[in-house]
């Protein structure tokens, strides 16, 4: 029982949680939040990646099962970026902007779970730009392997990203993240929310 209590009092604080910079306020947009997912949403810049230097902020949403290994949704979840100043985000800026974000949120976690130096790997993100899906200014697809926090044994993992930039008042950018392939269920609810996204223009 002692160990259960450790380890769900170590998840609480997965991912971003407990950001000094919650954001409340109302938005120019709609993004879905499907039924038992969780929503989250904080400030840039974010406290794990302060040299992702853009102002706006970051909405996330968490799959039910994204925390547990033991889960099919195991590491899926989506995120929306809501710049102000329109900055001119390409390919090579993403993958620098990716590499600099779960470099960051793997090493806060290195220190809250004293994960040993042996058992990390370093952050490798490889992004193509892809067939434009509709709605979308530019998409991208690609992979990110990060050493996997969550696990008990601190395995690495490959996820899986694809990237949507929309036409939006704001540079806007959707982010669908899961190990699992295009193919697997969880994919049409990350699709499900990259479809009904809504914003001003």
């Amino acid at each position: 029982m002692v160990l259960v209590a450790l380890l769900l009092s170590i998840n609480s604080c997965n991912h971003s949680k407990k950001q000094k910079h919650t954001v409340k306020t109302a938005s120019n947009y709609n993004f879905p939040l499907p039924k038992n997912w969780t929503e989250e949403k904080i400030a840039f810049p974010i406290e794990f990646a302060p040299q992702i230097n853009y102002t706006g902020f970051e909405n996330l949403r968490f799959a039910p099962g994204w925390e547990f290994t033991t889960s099919a949704e195991h590491w899926s979840y989506a995120f929306l970026w809501w710049l102000n100043d329109k900055p001119n985000i390409d390919r090579d800026i993403l993958i620098n902007n990716l590499n600099t974000y779960y470099t960051g949120l793997v090493g806060r976690n290195v220190k809250i779970r004293h994960i040993p130096a042996s058992k990390l790997v370093p952050v490798v993100t490889a992004l193509q730009k892809t067939t434009t899906q509709q709605d979308d200014l530019e998409t991208y697809e690609g992979t990110v392997v990060i050493t996997d926090y969550l696990d008990i044994n601190y395995n690495p993992i490959t996820l899986n990203i694809r990237i949507h930039k929309k036409d939006c008042s704001h540079t806007a950018f959707i982010f669908q993240i899961s190990p699992k392939p295009p193919q697997h269920n969880i994919w049409q609810q990350l699709n499900m929310l990259n479809r009904e996204f809504k914003c001003d223009e």
